[in-house]
């Protein structure tokens, strides 16, 4: 009998991590999920722990991690990511990208299994080329305040592939650009999330600035298949993840607002500081080496996630 291919997930428990859990039992992997529920949610693993092929270790990565048994796949998406998180947590933040990331990268040494980082956008800041090509160092304000989730990530990328050189791991990198889908928690402070819970509770659209900074939205579904693309090859270098059509923050809100069929008016407040001006991926690399591009619209995303916050 052939022995099923073992993943770890830390980050289990979150929107991201979730998600990935469920696929990879649907392909027929060993999950081993790793959350300590600082953001994630026991409500997104309850359906796996009837699979006897899902296992669960309520465990903080920033602590060693010991799993028994083989282990195929490390893949390191714990980590607060929405400004809300990170804001409130940002020792906590700083430390699951940098002690987090170091525990796991040794567990796939000791396993001598594949590593997959979660990586962001964020690391490319408040950029300066449009789009943004895997090649941009970025333009990142280190101690401003969203500086302790850019910096982390920044380096776990510079920890990833310090493994791969020094210790020959195989190694891969995912820059994530803004996902949205079912799961995402209502006061996330992300602001697919922050739209639709405004409509659905009859409040104002709260829009940041002039609302005429971009944002291009990659529906969970495309995300978890790209991730699965990657996984099936060797692919050292990051990859761009995300959805290439470009929207300003105005024109998500009059899209939810007439896909929810409210009427509810909009209020502008100041800029968070160092939110980006523009942010849209270049994917032509996920193009030619995955095979793969999302496909499904925003509008069609927004619809399955304002029907799932609905039944909340």
């Amino acid at each position: 009998m052939k022995r099923k291919k073992v993943a770890v997930v830390t980050g289990a428990a979150g929107f991201i991590g979730s998600h990935l859990c469920e696929r990879l039992l649907q392909e027929g992997f060993r999950v081993v999920g790793v959350d300590n529920f600082i953001t994630g949610s026991k409500k997104n693993i309850v359906p796996f722990l009837r699979d006897r092929d899902f296992i669960f270790l309520e465990h903080n990565v920033t602590k060693y991690l010991r799993i028994q048994g083989h282990v195929d796949f490390c893949l390191h998406f714990a980590s607060p990511a929405s400004p809300v998180d990170y804001l409130e947590y940002p020792i906590q933040t700083l430390k699951v990208g940098s002690l987090g990331t170091h525990n796991v990268l040794g567990l796939a040494k000791e396993k001598k299994s594949k590593f997959l980082l979660a990586s962001t956008s964020e690391v490319y800041g408040d950029p300066l080329v449009h789009p943004q090509k895997e090649e941009y160092w970025g333009n990142v304000n280190p101690i401003g305040l969203r500086g302790c989730y850019d910096e982390s990530k920044r380096f776990a990328e510079a920890l990833t592939m310090a493994y791969h050189r020094e210790h020959t791991i195989d190694t891969q990198i995912v820059r994530i650009f803004n996902t949205y889908g079912p799961r995402m928690r209502m006061h996330d402070g992300r602001v697919v999330p922050n739209f639709i819970y405004q409509v659905l509770h009859h409040k104002p659209l709260t829009v940041y600035g002039r609302g005429t900074q971009t944002r291009s939205f990659c529906y969970i579904d495309d995300l978890i298949e790209g991730i699965l693309h990657m996984m099936r090859l060797r692919i050292h270098s990051p990859i761009n993840l995300g959805n290439p059509h470009e929207f300003t923050i105005l024109q998500l809100a009059h899209l939810v607002t007439a896909l929810s069929k409210s009427k509810q008016r909009i209020v502008f407040k100041p800029l968070p500081q160092d939110d980006p001006r523009q942010r849209k991926p270049d994917i032509s690399k996920a193009k030619k080496l995955l095979k793969w591009a999302p496909l499904i619209e925003l509008e069609e995303g927004l619809r399955r996630t304002i029907d799932w916050f609905r039944v909340l």
